[in-house]
């Protein structure tokens, strides 16, 4: 039996998944880490954690007596989007990274949509949002230049782990394409948006396919891990598009839900002549010659593990959203909207912030955790509106992975709250599984990814919508969509004091 592995870089954790030529799951390791946050609004972490909680995990699988790693004949990699690894003429990085979910770059967005207008979108195909890479460049060529003047290349999170498995450097689209200096639809770094704005094209890597294979194991590395090296190496995918690939998400008319920190709602597409205006993301897919269009929640499952932690540690995350799942629809009277981070789709927003709405002293935390649980799902529901009307997709049912598919309850919230039937997978591995789809088509198990997703992805229930709670849930979400117009003010007055 033939192996691969697939290697989740997440916000807090990284996942190794081996899996076999069936499509079966025969070992999974997982490290977790903690981001650094020395401010409000910043979100950091240094790259070596990445590398050595990498390596651990790898090494994890390989000391299972019960693992032939000689039988390990390819890897490949997902990983959290946006963050900038800043590297010097060694290629150390200068500092710690800067995070997806770092906020502190408004005044480098506004400058970016100063200097190219509606160019930007036109080329980039997404707004200047504080998430992205470009403003986290400019925010160092401003705040730290001693830096800056030495920075000989920038890279992703996966990127730079790959590059210290392998000692060789690239970044593939479906990543760069989240970067804001890509041109999505030629797939080449935009020499106008670094005209313009006074970047270096030449500290942009090499692009290559998230399929491509790029290198082999370094022999330190391979001793280190106890792996081979000729294990082989490809190149990867953003940590969406991979949750994609592993959810069968690879022609039109899919759609996924994904809830992990963050929440996304995205679905496949196909190059066309259409203008989204920003208001939803274009990403290059890690599928060759594929997009697809998405909205985000920047704190979906963040806000569930903000709010265990900050009112309920001792419970389980199971007990919680049980909890939760058996108080009825509305929570009592009680909203939550979850913009503890900011907010990006509708609402490219990073001052606005979370609220609970209809407190009174009926109200326990079972009804709280309740209105958490509906109000992620209702700001997905927002990206869900958009991308039927100006994505202009018809979406007949939606694959469901991450945290709110690990509980039939949270499953069938979904199913109610979107008007849509939605799909939980036999084995849902997401980003991890979609890396190991990758490597397994790169290493010749499959001759495409839609004949390995046919063995490596299987539906193992479908959740209908249950009219009666549609029609409830409908008018608690017109209530809720009233919430950021109303708090937006407040937020923006109070802002000072945090």
């Amino acid at each position: 039996m033939e192996y691969v592995l697939g290697i989740d870089l997440g916000t807090s954790s990284v996942k190794a998944l081996l899996v076999d030529q069936e499509g079966n799951v025969c070992k999974e390791a997982v490290q977790e880490y903690t981001p650094l946050h020395s401010k409000t609004g910043y979100s950091e972490q240094d790259p070596e954690d990445w590398v050595s909680y990498t390596l651990e995990a790898m090494k994890e699988i390989s000391d299972d007596k019960n693992v032939d790693v000689n039988n390990i004949k390819g890897l490949s990699f997902s990983g959290q989007m946006h963050g900038l690894v800043l590297l010097d003429e060694e290629h150390h990085p200068l500092r710690n990274a800067i995070l997806w979910n770092d906020t502190r770059t408004t005044d480098q967005c506004r400058q970016i949509e100063s200097v190219l207008g509606d160019r930007l979108i036109s080329i980039a195909k997404n707004q200047a949002l504080e998430g992205f890479t470009l403003p986290k460049l400019l925010w160092i060529k401003e705040h730290e230049p001693h830096l800056y003047e030495k920075a000989v290349a920038f890279v992703l999170p996966k990127d730079y782990v790959r590059f210290r498995l392998t000692g060789i450097l690239n970044m593939e689209y479906s990543d760069a394409a989240g970067t804001l200096l890509l041109d999505v639809e030629s797939k080449a770094w935009s020499k106008e948006i670094c005209q313009a704005l006074d970047i270096s094209s030449s500290i942009c890597p090499t692009l290559v396919e998230s399929g491509d294979f790029v290198g082999t194991l370094s022999p330190q590395i391979a001793e280190k891990i106890n792996l081979s090296e000729t294990t082989k190496v490809f190149a990867g995918g953003a940590d969406n598009a991979c949750g994609a690939i592993g959810s069968g998400i690879l022609k039109q008319g899919l759609s996924l839900c994904s809830i992990g920190t963050s929440g996304v709602l995205l679905s496949y597409h196909e190059k066309e002549d259409q203008d989204l205006k920003g208001e939803l993301h274009y990403f290059n897919h890690a599928k060759s010659n594929a997009w697809y269009v998405m909205g985000v929640t920047l704190a979906a499952g963040d806000s569930l593990s903000w709010f265990k932690k900050t009112f309920a540690p001792e419970k389980s995350f199971e007990a919680l959203v049980q909890e939760g799942a058996d108080t009825p629809i509305g929570a009592a009277g009680l909203l939550f909207t979850p913009y503890i981070m900011g907010e990006r789709t509708p609402y490219a927003d990073s001052q606005i912030r979370g609220s609970f709405i209809g407190m009174d002293s009926s109200h326990e935390l079972k009804h709280f955790t309740r209105a958490v649980m509906e109000g992620i799902t209702f700001s997905l529901r927002d990206s869900l509106e958009i991308l039927k009307t100006t994505g202009n997709k018809d979406i007949s049912q939606i694959v469901s992975i991450g945290g709110g598919a690990k509980s039939e309850a949270w499953l069938q919230m979904q199913a109610d709250i979107f008007g849509t039937p939605i799909i939980k997978l036999k084995s849902e591995q997401g980003p991890a599984l979609g890396a190991a789809m990758l490597a397994a088509v790169g290493c010749g198990l499959f001759p495409s990814l839609d004949e390995c997703a046919e063995t490596y992805v299987e539906i193992e229930k479908v959740y209908t919508p249950v009219e009666k709670n549609v029609k409830i849930y409908d008018e608690l979400y017109g209530i809720y969509r009233t919430v950021y117009c109303n708090t937006k003010e407040i937020n923006d007055k109070i802002a000072s004091f945090r």
